[in-house]
């Protein structure tokens, strides 16, 4: 059955809300990947040891992001998915102006926690606020656009670091490259205002005129009456219980390891060692014979990459199923990194640096084109309406946990082992994460939220009673 394409004002509709809310994806990227270059002249200006580099970069993600991620999805269910990103748009902008303003570095350590509140509360809410604004034939699609908005931030980082370093000769030019941030955070915290929340979030409060209204802004009429009466008859008998999210994923075995399964996609995407390339490329490539301008200008080429090959994995979103798109892009990783590892055996020289560039382009792309691209929209999807912001906080959490401990690590670890070794042991931890994939992730892709929450149930029941016989 054909499905009508909507009228001109709700595609506009949902253009206009796509762009404002992917702005916490672009700070989320912006945030993570300035520091960077940053940190290059950070660490003269602020003496910072290795153990403080490290403290600096890994404090946005642990204990910021990770504990804005776990008190960000409460705070959606409780308040609101518009509302927890107008707080995090506060937050992105406190943070960003005191880091740029740090006299040292515990204030510098102490914004970047506040920034990292930010970053994961919106890690959370931005594609829970898409998914469950977005048609289901527009879902993949307009969850994916805040992935891409998240290595564009990236990208702007890297190239605004090599541009103010071109134009501001400054030992203290890290100041304003933190400070940029501050532009996009101000859009976020207006553009939200003029924004509704999501049909189901009202829905899951008793506010069903609200959540009719905001279905027709974003459907045809008979799309939006189709949708309504399927969010009332899916959430009616939510609004009788006053189970906590705990005890749901304590009692319900389906919902526990539908969030167990969340979890390890949060781990096995950032095991993938994507943000040791985020975070330290500059750092890489200066260590491995480069300038540091060079090593910043070179590092544009990963941003450049990042984007790119999002844009071709939401693409290819449209034809692949999710499952797929992950076996691909783990077997790619993990190929790629092997070659890494095998560039840095070779002797010292302009061609090996580039080469090394090459083979990070090669691993930076099998990331985003295939399991970046993935891995948000499947946490976005997966869980339950009655718990869905707590269990994608408690995932994000995780994912966030994960991310501190390899940044923390990775400057440790490539001393103790070498390039070689640090990512030969990567390509190990990759092989494990495809084999993960392939035997408990489920296949989502063409199904509406709710019957998407109706058949991994049914799942979940069948592979219990499979279990027991």
């Amino acid at each position: 059955m054909s499905v009508a394409s909507p009228p001109t004002h709700t595609g506009h509709f949902l253009t206009r809300l796509t762009i404002i809310a992917t702005l916490g994806g672009l700070l989320f990227g912006y945030d993570t990947g300035v520091i960077s270059g940053a940190l290059l002249y950070m660490k003269d200006d602020l003496n910072l040891s290795a153990f403080g580099e490290a403290t600096v970069v890994s404090s946005l993600l642990f204990p910021g992001a990770a504990f804005g991620a776990l008190f960000g999805g409460r705070v959606a269910d409780r308040i609101g998915r518009k509302r927890t990103l107008l707080v995090c748009a506060g937050l992105f902008l406190v943070g960003a102006l005191g880091c740029a303003v740090a006299p040292n570095v515990q204030i510098m350590v102490a914004a970047r926690i506040v920034l990292g509140l930010g970053v994961g509360a919106a890690a959370v809410t931005c594609p829970l606020y898409l998914a469950e604004m977005a048609p289901a034939d527009r879902r993949g699609r307009m969850v994916t656009i805040n992935e891409l908005m998240i290595v564009t931030g990236q990208m702007l980082a890297f190239a605004t670091n090599a541009l103010l370093d071109r134009l501001i000769h400054d030992p203290h030019v890290w100041r304003t490259m933190l400070a940029v941030a501050a532009i996009p955070a101000v859009a976020l915290l207006v553009g939200m205002l003029i924004l509704p929340d999501s049909p189901r979030w009202y829905a899951l409060k008793g506010r069903l005129p609200e959540a009719r209204n905001v279905l027709a802004l974003s459907r045809t009429p008979r799309e939006a009456e189709v949708e309504y009466a399927m969010v009332v008859e899916h959430t009616s008998h939510m609004l009788k219980t006053t189970t906590t999210p705990f005890s749901v994923i304590r009692d319900v075995p389906w919902i526990r390891r539908i969030v167990l399964i969340g979890c390890g996609l949060a781990i096995v995407q950032q095991a993938t060692g994507i943000n040791t390339v985020n975070y330290y490329a500059p750092t890489i490539l200066e260590q491995s014979g480069l300038d540091v301008s060079a090593a910043l200008v070179a590092t544009i080429a990963v941003g450049v990459t990042s984007v790119v090959t999002t844009i071709i994995g939401i693409i290819l979103l449209g034809y692949i199923g999710r499952r797929t798109m992950l076996l691909i892009g783990f077997a790619g990783v993990a190929a790629s990194q092997a070659a890494l590892a095998a560039t840095f055996l070779l002797p010292a020289s302009t061609t090996r640096s580039y080469v090394i560039l090459a083979c990070m382009v090669l691993f930076v792309g099998f990331v985003q084109m295939f399991i970046g691209t993935c891995v948000w929209l499947l946490l976005s999807e997966i869980f339950p309406l009655s718990i869905r912001g707590f269990a994608m906080g408690v995932a994000v959490f995780i994912l966030w946990c994960t991310n501190a401990v390899i940044s923390f690590l990775f400057p440790l670890l490539n001393n103790a082992l070498g390039s070689t070794g640090t990512f030969a042991l990567f390509v190990v931890v990759n092989m494990a994460s495809f084999l993960f994939v392939l035997r408990l992730v489920p296949e989502t892709k063409g199904t509406s939220l709710e019957e998407l929450e109706e058949h991994l149930e049914a799942l979940g029941t069948a592979a219990r009673e499979r279990t027991a016989a």
